[in-house]
């Protein structure tokens, strides 16, 4: 299949809520497969299916070599100890911002066979597993800013050259 482009902040595809997938057939795989092209390139950590214009339940992720996918991810445990970091989006190109994330988390979904899948991780990988199912539940991590960052952010994201391209 292919690398596809990522959507951009204000692409109303990022604001709505993936739909569960429910049939495992042969255009699921290239969508599997084009998440996966998408999420090798360089400086890519995951790549939730609504970036790529697809509004199905589905993420893939490449963090500290490890390369791999979810379906129908569910978060199902986060760690009471928090981690802080800038964090980015390949949505938002060129901006970072701190954001508080579980230290830990663990997500439970299925694989192309439907059968169980459990991904789990701390620091980078937790923030990632985090984010990508944010992006699923039609939320952008900026929305998880405190009120006056989050300003600051919106203040940056008009200024992008990008914002105005769409």
């Amino acid at each position: 299949m292919a690398f596809r482009p990522i959507r951009r902040f204000g692409d109303p595809i990022l604001r709505m809520p993936a739909e569960p997938i429910t049939e495992f057939d042969q255009r699921l795989r290239a969508i599997v497969t084009d998440l996966l092209d998408t999420v090798d390139a360089p400086g890519h950590a995951g790549v939730a299916a609504p970036q790529i214009g697809i509004g199905v339940r589905a993420f893939s992720y490449n963090v500290d070599g490890e390369i791999g996918y979810v379906l129908n991810p569910e978060l199902v445990e986060l760690s009471e100890e928090t981690q802080d970091g800038v964090e980015a989006c390949l949505s938002l190109p060129n901006l970072g911002f701190n954001t508080r994330r579980a230290q830990r988390a663990v997500v439970r979904g299925v694989d192309m066979a439907n059968e169980p899948v459990t991904v789990s991780g701390t620091g980078l990988m937790a923030r990632c597993l985090q984010h990508e199912t944010d992006h699923l539940d039609g939320k952008v991590y900026i929305q998880r800013l405190d009120p006056e960052t989050r300003r600051e952010a919106f203040s940056q994201i008009r200024d992008q050259e990008w914002f105005w391209q769409r």
